[in-house]
């Protein structure tokens, strides 16, 4: 496990470089969080309790959103933009050669890069949201903990499915099209647009049975301490489910995909 944790560590380090980008990140996301903020306030001022929330609670729905887009990598922007360039290079297979296991090793990094960016994307726009708005904030100092384990969960389902979308090129070789489709359906069915809650009927029903409503609605939902008790371990299950089942079903695709090797170059 000590090569894992070096992995990890040294994307951190690697991501904590960028500081212009990091930088430029925080700008984007707080702009953003403003024109997402005044838009909602407008939405809950002519339906208060939208969705179950009241005003203070959409709020901070708002910059949630926003302090968690690059953790989870709703719009991509990830490790799997550098995992589909090795694929479609062939440099792929000198990973395949390493002593070490290819999943692990990009979820270690990928959790490396999530960590820097939580810390340097996710803190910024959240404090600012607190300090220009009324928003919700949790009542109990445990909550904070509780959510950081969602938070941590939404992490790992993130990273199975983009690395099930990374390993499509296997077949494609060119993953333009199957980055879009899961960067829209991320932003659509997690609820970065609006609270998973607002959605009518069976859309809802099945927006939030999806994976992606684990990378923001749940996670926004334990933050607002509408997930407490048996429904905070109902809402880590349904989370750590969709983990497992999704890494696993990359755990067997690349089994296959490295039997194949097809890749452009070789």
């Amino acid at each position: 496990m000590r090569l894992y944790w070096a992995v990890l560590a040294g994307s951190f380090r690697r991501h904590a470089t960028y500081r212009v980008a990091t930088a430029a990140g925080v700008f984007t996301n707080t702009v953003f969080g403003f024109i997402l903020a005044f838009t909602y306030m407008a939405l809950w001022e002519e339906r208060p309790r939208l969705g179950g929330y009241d005003m203070a609670e959409a709020l901070a729905y708002v910059w949630l959103g926003q302090a968690l887009l690059a953790v989870t990598s709703l719009m991509g922007g990830g490790f799997e933009d550098e995992l589909i360039q090795r694929i479609k290079t062939g440099d792929i297979a000198v990973d395949l050669y390493r002593p070490a296991d290819l999943q692990l090793w990009w979820f270690s990094a990928n959790l490396g890069r999530a960590a820097f960016q939580l810390l340097g994307r996710g803190v910024v726009p959240m404090a600012a949201g607190a300090l220009a708005f009324d928003i919700a904030l949790p009542e109990h100092p445990a909550t904070w903990a509780a959510f950081l384990v969602s938070v941590l969960l939404a992490i790992a389902v993130s990273f199975a499915l983009w690395y099930l979308v990374a390993l499509s090129v296997f077949w494609l070789l060119d993953g333009a099209g199957v980055v879009q489709v899961a960067w829209l359906s991320g932003v659509f069915f997690s609820g970065m647009l609006l609270p998973l809650t607002v959605f009518p009927g069976a859309l809802g029903e099945v927006a939030r049975a999806l994976p992606w409503a684990s990378m923001l609605q749940v996670p926004a939902d334990v933050f607002l301490e509408r997930r407490t008790g048996r429904a905070l371990l109902g809402a880590y299950g349904f989370q750590a489910g969709w983990a497992v089942a999704l890494l696993a079903a990359g755990r067997a695709l690349q089994a296959v995909a490295t039997r194949r090797v097809v890749v452009q170059g070789g």
